[in-house]
Parts: structure tokens; C-alpha cells; sequence
């Protein structure tokens, strides 16, 4: 197994994309690529990523080659950077058989779906030195059994990504102590500290969402200039918690400026309240009334990557309002 790293020392210095190289399509090279990322994250180079099934790629027509991209594809969902680039074959979704196909749209959907919560956390990059893509011992320092796991990290404050880089339908998962983990797919409960055999079939990735998370979810949609309108606020109970929302124009530079648009949320766990606060900054004069959909996370209820049936709607306007969810 080998790949290349495209970068140097003080690369830091440079706001550029940094990707692992021209990377083969196998297994091994998969496995390989998430302590690299690790690494480059943790060094102070936030926006990274790879060419999701590999640069030097397989046939999108064999199983054996759409269970590795299907696989690579999943935990490039959840990179800095989501990006498709090869040679020798063609890889656009339509390539792949079914069930392939499938899997891959639902995945790239989930993707725009997640825009607000990546866009906010990389305002977090931008105003605070933050990394989005974290090993774990960057957020549970106290916690010993997470030292030598390259293979699970934080994907922004709330988001516990586990890739699948076996061809395998389960996959063991360690839960860092100090909290409860929720598992996105099912809403199920489980206390932090422990290890679990984690269901990963061919369409999931083990997904933990740390408890006491305001993970913001847009629409689906065919591309980044369709509005982030409504969107679904999950609410994991299990402890408080504040994220702040960002928006600009997604095009220039004019944030630097204080275009842009910060809405606080903050969830009080003892009282059952989501504050929702006054927006802030120059660009929310362009912000029409937004729609929040509310949704309490419990098990079967709020799960999974397609929109919920929300507990409560809120018509936001830029005032403050709060609800009290429970």
C-alpha cells in the first residue's frame, strides 16, 4: 500500500485544498487514506481531501470495484472536501449498476443536506482556527482508549464518522466516555465508553451524533445556489449545547467585509428549550423568513439521512424566538 501526500512542509501557510495524490482504488489504499487525513488535519491543514475511489480507478460495471467506491464515496461524504476525480474509466453515478447507483445518489442528496452544518463549521475554521475534520483526541483528551484509533473522528463538534474499509456488513466502534452517543440511523442510545459491533450494510456508514447536538440539515436539492429553506434542526437531549448557523453569498469575498449572517442556537437540556436568537451581521438583510423544522431526537424518531416529520415549524424572521420542545 502506498499513496502520495500533495503537500510540503509549511503548506499551512497556504489557504489551499490539499489532496492524498493519485491514489489506486483498492482496499488497502481506502484504509489508509483516514489517518492521513487525520494527520493533515491535525497539523494545522483543515480543507483536505482525496479522489474519492481512487485516482487510478476500477470498472464502475464490476461488484468488486462499486463496493469499494460505494464505500469510499460514503466517508468522502463526510471530508472537508466531497470530489469525484480518475482516469482509465468513467465514474459518474449513472456508471454504476444498481445497487450501487442508488446508494451513491442517496449519498451525494445526503451531502447538499449537510451544507449548513459544513458551511457553518467552516466559518468555525475561518473565526476560530477550527478543523473540521478531527481525530479523536482532540475532543476527548481525557479519554485514554481513543490515543491509537486512526480509523474514527469528529466531523465538526457533533458528527462521530466510522468508515467502512473492509468488505464487511458490521464494523466495531468505539464510543469516547463523558457522553451519550446517538446512533443517526436508528436514534438508538448508547453510553460513552464502550465499544459496539456497529450495522454497517452496504448503504450505511456507522454514524454517532454526540448527545446534547443542534445538527442543522437543509434540503434535498440539485446544487448549492437552491436556498437552505426549510431546515431541520435535530435536537440530541442529553445536555446543552450552542451552534451558530452561518450564511453568505457563497460566491465573494464580501464576508471579509461582514457580509455574512450568524444565527446563535442554543439548546437547554433541564428545560427543554431551543433558543433560537437574534440574527446578526450585514448580509442577513438578504435573508428571507426562514422555516425551521424542530426535531427531538429519539430512537425511530429523527433518524436517517432523508428529511423527518418535524415536532415543531418556526417561522424566523431574524428576532429571537424559542420553543420548548419537551
Amino acid at each position: 500500500m502506498s499513496f502520495i501526500l500533495s503537500a510540503f512542509l509549511g503548506q499551512q501557510r497556504h489557504s489551499a485544498i490539499t489532496w492524498s495524490g493519485d491514489v489506486h482504488h483498492d482496499w488497502g489504499v481506502l484504509a489508509g487514506q483516514i489517518p492521513a487525513g487525520l494527520n493533515f488535519s491535525i497539523s494545522g491543514i483543515p480543507y483536505w481531501t482525496t479522489d474519492t475511489g481512487g485516482f487510478f480507478s476500477g470498472d464502475p460495471s464490476t461488484p468488486a470495484y462499486g463496493e469499494v467506491f460505494t464505500r469510499w464515496l460514503q466517508w468522502s461524504t463526510f471530508c472537508p472536501v466531497m470530489r469525484v476525480h480518475g482516469t482509465w474509466y468513467a465514474k459518474e453515478p449513472w456508471m454504476f449498476p444498481e445497487p450501487f447507483y442508488s446508494i451513491i445518489k442517496q449519498y451525494i442528496e445526503f451531502r447538499y443536506r449537510l451544507l449548513p452544518y459544513i458551511y457553518s463549521v467552516a466559518w468555525m475554521v475561518t473565526s476560530r482556527d477550527y478543523t473540521m475534520m478531527r481525530p479523536l483526541v482532540m475532543d476527548f483528551q481525557d479519554d485514554e482508549e481513543v490515543l491509537n484509533i486512526g480509523d474514527q473522528y469528529m466531523f465538526g463538534p457533533f458528527i462521530m464518522v466510522s468508515p467502512v474499509t473492509v468488505p464487511a456488513r458490521r464494523r466495531r466502534v468505539y464510543l469516547p466516555k463523558g457522553t451519550q452517543w446517538f446512533d443517526f440511523w436508528t436514534g438508538k442510545a448508547y453510553v460513552g465508553g464502550s465499544y459496539i459491533d456497529a450495522d454497517a450494510p452496504l448503504d450505511r456508514i456507522p454514524l454517532h451524533v454526540k448527545a446534547g447536538s443542534i445538527l442543522p440539515l437543509g434540503p434535498v436539492k440539485a446544487n448549492s445556489s437552491e436556498p437552505e429553506n426549510p431546515i431541520e434542526l435535530r435536537v440530541y437531549d442529553g445536555g446543552d449545547s450552542e451552534f451558530t448557523l452561518y450564511f453568505d453569498d457563497g460566491e465573494s469575498y464580501n464576508y471579509e467585509n461582514g457580509e455574512y449572517c450568524l444565527i446563535p442556537l442554543r439548546w437547554l437540556s433541564g428545560e427543554g428549550r431551543l433558543i433560537i436568537g437574534d440574527a446578526s451581521g450585514g448580509y442577513c438583510r438578504n435573508l428571507n423568513s426562514l422555516q425551521f423544522n424542530v426535531v427531538l431526537v429519539s430512537e425511530g424518531h429523527g433518524t436517517g439521512a432523508s428529511p423527518s416529520g418535524p415536532d415543531y415549524s418556526i417561522n424566523y424572521s431574524g428576532r429571537a424566538v424559542e420553543v420548548k420542545v419537551k
